[in-house]
């Protein structure tokens, strides 16, 4: 049985620590300044409880960092800065740039990894990327799991690379199709365009439906993400101003965190008053 800390529990850390109890580990997380939300999934998942990060490192032998991307060097700091020495896993929507950062700072026991689908809560849906030395071996504590872990060899930033890729398609025209149904809007040219969809692109119109309802939950933290890809662009000399025009319509949807599930129509009004 292996010893495991997330750092923090949202809904894909809970899921990727129900992932590791369920291979018989033990898994913690820290009960200092979170919130209600994050208790309640702990408990419902049955996670060990920390008071504080002092207090849990010297026993644990992995911590799982999974958070909103701009905190990822924050809290690999704040974690070196108490010397711990086991495993670091940092599974952040972060550049290769910023893996290579934290790689720096973490030293050999650094793992780069990524997740690709929802939370791990069923078969099928769900990838981890693992890249580093040590891959390997985190590799096998979820392996069998709902994460699917696969192992990208020695690279202490493959994982990331290929969340970056992955994700600039995904979230990128996530925030494309809903800018473009905005612009329509304003021009009042909505009924004709979705017309026009309807004989060229038949499923234009219902993914920009759907869109609504997917990203508006999770918008506040896609900026950080697009800034992330725009950056692993520029780094290869690639036009990268694409992912940091969506980092901006993000930011403008980003009052939507913690409300029910927003339509597109709901994501369109709010980018036309910001205009």
């Amino acid at each position: 049985m292996t010893s495991i800390l997330i750092l923090h529990p949202g809904e894909m850390g809970s899921s990727l620590g129900a992932c590791l109890r369920c291979n018989e580990h033990q898994v913690g997380w820290v009960s200092h300044s979170r919130s209600a939300a994050t208790r309640e999934r702990a408990e419902a998942d049955d996670f060990y409880e920390y008071p504080s990060l002092d207090r849990a490192l010297p026993i644990v032998d992995v911590v799982l960092s999974i958070c909103p991307p701009e905190y990822a060097e924050a809290i690999a700091n704040s974690v070196v800065a108490l010397n711990f020495h086991g495993i670091y896993i940092d599974a952040n929507a972060t550049s290769p740039m910023t893996a290579e950062r934290v790689a720096a700072l973490v030293g050999e026991n650094y793992v780069d990894g990524s997740i690709i689908g929802p939370p791990a809560r069923r078969d099928g849906a769900t990838r981890m990327y693992l890249s580093g030395s040590k891959a390997s071996f985190v590799r096998d504590l979820f392996d069998g799991t709902f994460a699917a872990p696969t192992d990208l060899g020695p690279s202490v930033s493959a994982a990331s690379a290929l969340k970056m890729c992955y994700a600039a398609y995904t979230k990128g025209t996530s925030a494309l199709l809903v800018n473009i149904r905005a612009l329509a809007e304003a021009n009042a040219v909505t009924d004709a365009l979705l017309a026009e969809w309807a004989i060229s692109q038949p499923d234009l119109h219902a993914r920009s439906e759907r869109t609504g309802p997917s990203v508006s939950r999770k918008a506040w933290r896609f900026a950080a993400e697009m800034r992330e890809i725009s950056s692993t662009f520029a780094a290869k000399g690639l036009p990268s101003g694409f992912h940091e025009g969506a980092a901006q319509i993000y930011e403008r949807l980003s009052d939507f965190k913690d409300q029910p599930p927003a339509t597109t129509i709901d994501l369109v009004s709010t980018l036309l008053k910001q205009d």
